[in-house]
């Protein structure tokens, strides 16, 4: 399928929204900076009437509905404030969502929480083990990636509220989810995919769903997920970009790892090595990358990817390192972030694997330029695969 192009996010929504009249899900792909949470935003406000709402929405925006009041004076009462006029909360007051989130939180916390519908107000509690003696400790303040996963399982609970037709929620037609989950590593990206592909397969309901991400295993995930309803014409796997020159967007069909898995976990890395947001997870994902390459040009293991000049005593170094961090049980909610010197480390391996290796630079800005002897032997490498 050739690439549609759309001038504008909103005409792209309408786009989304015209598949779902004859689709029950659409599965979208895209780089960070494409636009996507943007996208999200217009498919909602196409939607509106006046008061009236069609989708149920989770982007960058659905944590703003939530805000912390820490009790500067006191420092003892932290709460999180829940925005009471939006329609995110219809059914709050009558729902008993306390008992509905619990059981989804369980799966990834080991904190409690209770909602006062009074005040509008969470408060957050933890058992602490001390020999025999268990104590619970209230007005705690959880963690930025608690927040977050107490935030993903709130809107489950509501979407599960959508799709079994509660009164609440009946003006639910679309739900729209991008990116639920940031700093996904791959073991907990397949299982977020699962559970949320899950949940909505198994709802009798009308409801239809657009999932956006640029995450290339939990798109995979969600993939074979949703294979049947594929395979059956029920479900759409699309391709966003944007043309740099002409601002339009590009929509195209794609199959389970789109624009290859290699390229877009490698943006990934180059994107999260400029900004510094760097974890100990992002080791596995470069490893990965590096052994690919190596399958390609016919090496035994990664480390041949590497570089090694006689200038550059740090090879064997880094190959140690990357051997290293590559094992280890990392967490989805609490990644740990690289120390600075294994950054710069990172950041080295990474600048030189760019440099050898041609990669299109459009899709690396400030990255370094390939050499042309590294170029002309890749490239003659590709065409022998290609022909």
């Amino acid at each position: 399928m050739s690439a549609i192009e759309f001038p504008s996010l909103t005409a792209l929504a309408q786009h989304l929204r015209d598949d779902l009249e004859n689709k029950k899900y659409v599965l979208l792909y895209a780089y960070n900076g494409t636009g996507k949470t943007r996208l999200s935003t217009e498919f909602k406000n196409l939607g509106k009437n006046g008061d009236q709402r069609d989708t149920l929405y989770f982007n960058a925006f659905t944590e703003d509905l939530f805000s912390w009041d820490n009790d500067l004076e006191n420092d003892r009462e932290r709460v999180l404030k829940i925005n009471a006029a939006s329609r995110f909360f219809a059914g709050l007051a009558e729902m008993e969502m306390d008992n509905r989130i619990r059981p989804l939180l369980n799966r990834y916390a080991d904190f409690d929480f209770r909602i006062d519908t009074t005040n509008w107000e969470i408060t957050f509690s933890r058992e602490i083990q001390d020999g025999d003696t268990t104590t619970v400790v209230d007005h705690i303040k959880v963690s930025r990636g608690e927040e977050n996963i107490f935030i993903w399982c709130f809107f489950l609970a509501i979407v599960q509220l959508a799709l079994d037709g509660a009164e609440a929620y009946r003006w639910v037609k679309y739900i729209y989810i991008d990116d639920p989950i940031s700093s996904l590593d791959e073991h907990n990206a397949i299982a977020v995919a699962h559970h949320l592909a899950q949940m909505l397969k198994r709802a009798n309901s009308d409801v239809k769903a657009v999932i956006s991400t640029h995450h290339t295993l939990f798109f995979n995930v969600l993939h074979n997920e949703f294979r049947d309803d594929l395979r059956k014409k029920n479900a759409k796997p699309y391709f966003l970009s944007k043309d740099s020159h002409s601002g339009e967007y590009l929509l195209r069909y794609t199959g389970d790892t789109p624009f290859f898995h290699h390229v877009a976990t490698l943006i990934q890395l180059h994107q999260a090595a400029q900004t510094g947001e760097l974890y100990t997870y992002h080791f596995n994902m470069l490893r990965a990358v590096l052994e690919k390459t190596a399958s390609f040009h016919g090496y035994p293991g990664f480390s041949a990817c590497i570089k090694r000049d006689d200038d550059d005593p740090d090879g064997d170094f880094h190959a140690r390192l990357i051997a290293i961090l590559n094992h280890g049980n990392y967490s989805l909610y609490e990644p740990q972030e690289m120390i600075e010197e294994n950054k710069r480390h990172f950041r080295q391996i990474l600048e030189d694997f760019l440099e050898r290796y041609p990669f299109n630079r459009i899709l690396f800005p400030s990255a370094p330029s390939p050499s042309e002897g590294a170029a002309d032997n890749t490239a003659q490498k590709i065409e022998t695969e290609e022909s």
